[in-house]
């Protein structure tokens, strides 16, 4: 009995380990990082393909098909947490705000951010917004700031691939 539930704890500690480097390995091959990309595909399959060599032997016992799921469970878990510590990358920030808009910019420029500001039009009148591109790591700092002046501020973020010229964080 107790080799049977070992067996399943091996193949959850397996796909925990595959899973969370496919996770992350995923996240390099959108940030063009190909090489990093590839070593990690190489150890996330090295793996995977233990443990399926493993459960494919064992087939006859349930507890190692649910040690499998729960171990691809974990390992998304577990990939997501690793990747947002991390935080490789950069990411936009758009933010509109109604009365805000320069306050906003001259805190954020103040705390050495980039800030650009573009005239818009919305559906009450003209409006400002705010796009900072920051590195990731810098991401919650930013966000902080910007709801700290004004809470109602919409604020979107999405994923960035600088292509040219220089990007920078807070310039320290």
């Amino acid at each position: 009995m107790f080799t049977i539930i070992s067996g399943a704890v091996l193949i959850m500690c397996m796909r925990i380990c595959d899973v969370t480097i496919g996770t992350f390995r995923t996240i390099l091959v959108v940030q063009s990082k190909k090489y990093h990309a590839a070593i990690a595909g190489f150890f996330e399959v090295l793996i995977w393909i233990f443990a399926m060599r493993y459960i494919v032997e064992h087939m006859d016992h349930t507890i190692n098909l649910i040690g499998y799921a729960v171990g691809f469970a974990l390992g998304n878990i577990l990939g997501i947490t690793l990747e947002q510590r991390v935080a490789i990358g950069y990411a936009q920030v758009n933010v509109i705000s109604r009365h805000n808009t320069e306050d906003i910019a001259m805190a954020l420029r103040k705390s050495r951010f980039g800030v650009t500001i573009l005239p818009a039009e919305g559906s009450a009148g003209g409006v400002s917004i705010l796009i900072v591109i920051v590195k990731r790591k810098f991401l919650n700092d930013l966000i902080k700031m910007i709801e700290s002046i004004d809470k109602k501020a919409f604020i979107t973020v999405q994923q960035s691939r600088p292509y040219r010229g220089y990007v920078h964080g807070p310039r320290v």
